[in-house]
């Protein structure tokens, strides 16, 4: 991911000392990482937060960095997080997604750490769209196109890291999670288990949802705002084809849009989807030059206003119907 706006290290370090001091102070926090029993649980954005509290359910407070609304890759860490940090009892993140989570929890070394990317395996998707005029930095995945679909290294800045909007890779980390869980919080070993067990075989069930919804489609291809949804194009077969790369704020250059021109026509797309946290001026600028549809595939980075009030799964719902009626399926 790009870095952007990073707080230099130097003044966050002795920012940070102040906020611990200050925090500190007010707590109600015992410093085992509990509050009034329950183990405290931070997580770096929505999705992780979902898992907390799906997987920790009554036996965990969580809170999350990233308030709804917030573009997560923006956000920038304050001292008072950076505190909240050190006396979690869980922290549970994305390593690669938010550079400044990364240093912070550098900075506060929590005692128990649940990095998502350690879960299941971390892949270059949509790095490749920059002077494209056509075809080779989409994602397909079962139709093998060449240059897809290779394991990045660890640290690679060109790891995806959007694992989530796959069921079956969110599947892995949920499994992670719920193990951490139980490391940090043995007591209630087994409600975690039976929890991360439940959440699962749902993931399972949303997996069959998109392979039988997806079946009978006219076109694999489809236009997005940014590079998110590679997982997901490789799991079903589909092709992602991104305005921008996997910097959701970054401008596409004039052979850019022009490939993505000719892409809409030879592939048949009617829909240019756009987002709910970043803006929609040239997904519909690129839909209007071309008559399309414009329509809403939701990344899930967070809960913004037109998600607000809906879970992961009615969200991953609602992207499997749009995704259907711009493909053609059913």
């Amino acid at each position: 991911m790009n870095i952007r706006r990073l707080t230099p290290a130097a003044a966050l370090v002795g920012a940070a000392a102040m906020g611990l001091t200050t925090l500190t102070a007010c707590s109600s926090n015992t410093g085992d990482g509990r509050t009034d029993g329950k183990l405290d649980v931070v997580a770096s954005f929505y999705p992780m937060q979902f898992l907390a509290q799906r997987i920790g359910g009554s036996h965990v407070n969580v809170s999350t960095l990233t308030k709804p609304g917030v573009e997560p890759h923006d956000l920038e860490i304050s001292p008072r997080q950076t505190a909240q940090l050190s006396e979690a009892g869980l922290v549970v993140y994305l390593k690669g997604l938010q550079p400044s989570v990364d240093q912070a929890i550098g900075q506060a070394k929590p005692q128990h750490l649940a990095d998502a990317a350690s879960y299941t395996s971390l892949e270059d998707h949509g790095t490749e769209v920059e002077g494209e005029e056509g075809h080779g930095h989409g994602e397909s995945g079962e139709h093998g196109h060449e240059g897809h679909g290779h394991e990045a290294h660890e640290g690679d800045a060109a790891a995806d890291p959007h694992v989530w909007l796959d069921p079956v890779r969110y599947a892995q980390v949920a499994e992670g999670v719920g193990k951490a869980l139980q490391k940090a919080d043995p007591d209630h070993a087994a409600a975690y288990k039976k929890n991360t067990a439940a959440l699962v075989k749902q993931l399972g069930a949303l997996n069959d949802d998109f392979t039988t919804g997806l079946k009978g489609r006219s076109t694999d291809t489809f236009i997005t705002t940014h590079a998110a949804f590679g997982y997901l194009s490789e799991r079903y077969g589909l092709r992602q084809e991104a305005i921008s790369g996997l910097d959701p704020e970054s401008e596409p250059s004039p052979a850019r849009m022009r490939g993505l021109h000719t892409i809409a026509k030879k592939d048949k797309v009617n829909t240019v989807f756009f987002e709910t946290l970043v803006s929609d001026k040239t997904a519909k600028t690129l839909a209007g030059d071309l008559h399309l549809k414009t329509d809403v595939l939701d990344p899930i980075e967070g809960i913004g206003k037109t998600s607000k009030g809906r879970d992961y799964f009615e969200v991953m719902r609602s992207n499997l119907t749009a995704l259907r009626k711009a493909l053609g399926a059913g």
